[in-house]
């Protein structure tokens, strides 16, 4: 099997993000993968000119959270993005099937409602290995690639204000 880094990014083709702020919701559930991914995300931030006082990160029990936290969140402070990080492995039930369909439906809803980016940082996996190899092992960091989506999407947004 190839081993690709599936985080690999052209840096310099990463917006400025010094204008932003940018919200992050992470689940504590699975918190060895999400925490991974949540410093992913915040170390991209930062590489990329986000200050840290408009990085605004919140905890939430679980991956179903994300969306209501990503919307409650958008409405109580003035935020650009959201980036939701959580992480779902398949377990013995249809549980992960039915978590996973709500979290991405809840998370395209409110990017959808709220008008702004609101980023899909969910790692849904068969096991806890590939969860690894994608919180920072050898297939990158969904994390970065949560932050690097989020300033793409700002920069978008701000265009279309201006033109």
């Amino acid at each position: 099997m190839k081993k690709t880094n599936l985080s690999d990014y052209n840096p310099e083709a990463v917006p400025d993000g010094s204008p932003y702020a940018i919200g992050i919701v992470a689940a504590l559930w699975n918190s060895e993968i999400t925490d991974a991914l949540l410093e992913g995300a915040r170390t991209t931030l930062l590489e990329h000119g986000v200050r840290e006082e408009n990085m605004h990160v919140y905890r939430v029990p679980g991956t179903f959270e994300l969306p209501t936290a990503a919307q409650m969140l958008l409405r109580q402070r003035k935020l650009d993005a959201v980036i939701c990080i959580g992480c779902v492995i398949q377990g013995e039930t249809r549980h992960f099937d039915f978590i996973c369909d709500a979290v991405s439906n809840g998370i395209t809803r409110v990017s959808l409602d709220e008008e702004r980016p609101v980023i899909f940082s969910v790692l849904t996996t068969n096991n806890m290995e590939q969860a690894q190899e994608r919180a920072g092992g050898r297939h990158g960091n969904k994390g970065v690639e949560g932050a690097v989506s989020a300033l793409q999407m700002c920069a978008l947004q701000k265009r279309l204000i201006e033109d």
